[in-house]
């Protein structure tokens, strides 16, 4: 039996319909047509690339910028039974090759790969051996120079593709100007491609910006008045921390989420957000990217976005089942002054990029002419201490390295440690009668390794902090504690970061064909920055409105729902309300009406404003009410 895009559609997902215009443009893909789709955020982008995949002989190639991104869609399509599977950052060369065996002959459906790995020559020979029947290309803003979070390495795809020339392609992006989609198609060498354009109106989303001196209790007043789940972005770890801490102690449930946690530490907190055990996610911006939860109801930035393009896709994760949401951004006199600080004055040079690249060369030993596809992991602030480096202008130059194919840039978390107690227990006893903060710790170790004092054992951090009641920081405090008392020796390596070099050492030379993109970037962000701070400041033009003129579709309705169009209404009542009294004094002068006769009469006025308004003459004795009830002036 042939089965039809609906039917796994169906079983796999669990709906009934397609949404607008994902049927065609999935029967595109299936004639063997080059596709192009500008599908906003919820538009359902995936399913329109991952049917096809799986009716398809063969296996089809995603091409993704975030491994993030690519982790989740992977985690979702195992959980609905499909075999995909994707090739992270940083592993050796043994495990990739076992990777891309198991797609040669374990019948998967779906390969996700960054556009860097299409440089990997391992990579390359091994894709000539699957039965490649489709190229999904996702972010495919990201190919143009004029868009947002540009990657050099997207331009490499069209000399791919001319490997296998006779698959087609599907390129998608939820977020590009007419400019950005003309040179999408350019650069892909799209061949006389389908295209499917979805408008970016939301009706159901509220925009508005709201101007809150505490924002920390007003999301809690917000979200105690809703019960729907939300989403708060922040533009910090720490930050997403301190707001869950904050919300969590005022009596909202919530969870934090951002790079730093283990992998599974984030699917814990992603299960219980999504099954709305949480209600809130307080996130950095990565969070959201490919995740499938349509009732989001709200979505709060307090911290303004670094882009439109980056907030339209935020904020679009809000009412995606298509009942009214909102997406609101708090904002007040300090914000603007922090973007800048945040975007724009940690704009790396190209001299200090150059700085940068050698210093990492040092810092890990590579000779010039080497270090091509080894990968070294190490904790960030120590690399940035150890050469006097600002930690946010650092990372945005390795993230400029990342997105140039200089080197692959990967967030880790990884704590490896054993601890050896060199003390009696009679001598521990009287220390932590001496020292009763690390008490629950030390006791918590003791019941947990019963070894410990004869030998060193490898020592869980998470496990001992939940046994002792006391934040993961302080579990490793107490053990530096200890070795400086020379009570125990604690052997303790941190990596937060990893990263693979992609070519061979040669400093300047290396980075000078990539300052040209360098300095585009930097100009690229502060125009970002200077279109989010119109935004915000623009209190004159309906928020949708603004958001559809960035993107260059024209609406011609204002959407009544946002904060302008609000307050609009609000002052169009204030003062049509005095006209309105006016007028009814003047019909009533004449003879008598009921409510309902002014009503017709008075059609262009709403009939509850009419009702309040003949409300405030009967109080203040400017009519009456007949025993007829009818009005009459006094």
């Amino acid at each position: 039996m042939n089965l039809r895009p609906l039917d796994l559609l169906k079983s796999y997902w669990g709906y009934d319909s397609f949404r607008p215009g994902q049927q065609e443009l999935i029967d595109a893909v299936l004639e063997g047509r080059d596709t192009f789709a500008l599908l906003p955020t919820g538009g359902g982008k995936s399913v329109c690339y991952q049917i096809p995949a799986l009716l398809k002989p063969g296996i089809s190639l995603v091409i993704s910028p975030l491994l993030s991104l690519m982790r989740d869609q992977v985690m979702q399509l195992q959980k609905r039974n499909i075999k995909a599977l994707y090739i992270p950052g940083g592993i050796p060369y043994h495990e990739l090759d076992t990777l891309l065996d198991n797609c040669i002959y374990g019948n998967y459906k779906l390969l996700y790969l960054s556009p860097e790995r299409l440089q990997n020559e391992l990579v390359l020979e091994r894709i000539k051996q699957m039965n490649v029947s489709l190229i999904a290309i996702d972010e495919a803003h990201c190919i143009s120079q004029w868009g947002h979070d540009f990657r050099p390495a997207y331009r490499m795809i069209s000399r791919f593709r001319e490997s296998l020339p006779d698959v087609n392609c599907i390129a998608l992006t939820a977020t590009a100007t007419g400019k950005v989609q003309e040179d999408i198609i350019e650069q892909l060498q799209l061949n006389e491609p389908a295209v499917f354009k979805n408008s970016f109106e939301r009706k159901n989303l509220a925009y508005r910006v709201l101007w809150e001196e505490d924002k920390r209790n007003r999301l809690v007043q917000l979200f105690k008045h809703v019960s729907g789940s939300g989403i708060v972005y922040v533009r910090s770890r720490k930050t997403a921390m301190d707001y869950a801490a904050f919300l969590h102690q005022s009596g909202v449930s919530a969870h934090f989420y951002h790079g730093g946690l283990s992998s599974a530490e984030r699917q814990t907190r992603f299960e219980a957000w999504s099954s709305n055990k949480v209600q809130v996610m307080v996130a950095t911006s990565a969070f959201g990217m490919g995740i499938d939860k349509a009732d989001v109801s709200t979505v709060v930035h307090v911290e303004l976005p670094e882009s439109m393009e980056s907030y339209f896709q935020e904020a679009g994760r809000a009412g995606r089942n298509g009942e009214p949401a909102r997406s609101l951004i708090f904002v007040n006199p300090s914000d603007e002054s922090r973007l800048a600080n945040q975007f724009l004055n940690v704009l790396p040079s190209v001299s200090f990029v150059k700085k940068v690249y050698k210093k990492l060369n040092s810092f890990f030993q590579v000779p010039y002419g080497g270090g091509e596809q080894e990968t070294f992991r190490f904790d960030f602030s120590s690399f940035c201490k150890t050469y006097a480096f600002n930690t946010l202008i650092t990372y945005n130059a390795l993230q400029l390295l990342d997105r140039n194919s200089i080197i692959i840039l990967s967030q880790e978390f990884y704590r490896k440690a054993t601890l050896q107690l060199n003390i009696s227990p009679v001598q521990l006893t009287y220390y932590l009668i001496q020292n009763p903060a690390l008490e629950s710790v030390v006791k918590s170790v003791l019941r947990t390794y019963a070894g410990i004092y004869d030998q060193p054992m490898p020592v869980d951090h998470v496990l001992i902090s939940k046994k002792a009641g006391v934040a993961l920081p302080q579990v490793h405090e107490a053990f530096l504690q200890l070795e400086k008392d020379e009570l125990a020796v604690y052997d303790h390596t941190q990596f937060d970061t990893a990263i693979t070099f992609l070519v061979q050492r040669e400093d300047d030379f290396s980075i000078n064909p990539i300052a040209p993109a360098i300095k585009a970037q930097n100009t690229r962000k502060l125009k970002q920055v200077q279109a989010i701070l119109s935004y915000v400041k623009n209190k004159e033009v309906c928020r949708s409105k603004q958001l559809l003129a960035y993107f260059e579709e024209h609406q011609k309705e204002a959407c009544g729902i946002c904060d302008v169009c609000r307050s609009r209404k609000k002052q169009s009542a204030q003062t049509a309300a005095p006209r309105l009294k006016e007028h009814l004094l003047l019909l009533l002068s004449k003879q008598q009406y009921t409510s309902r006769e002014l009503a017709d009469v008075l059609k262009d006025h709403e009939e509850k404003d009419i009702l309040k308004a003949l409300k405030d003459l009967l109080n203040t004795h400017k009519i009456k009410l007949t025993p007829t009830n009818r009005y009459t002036i006094l």
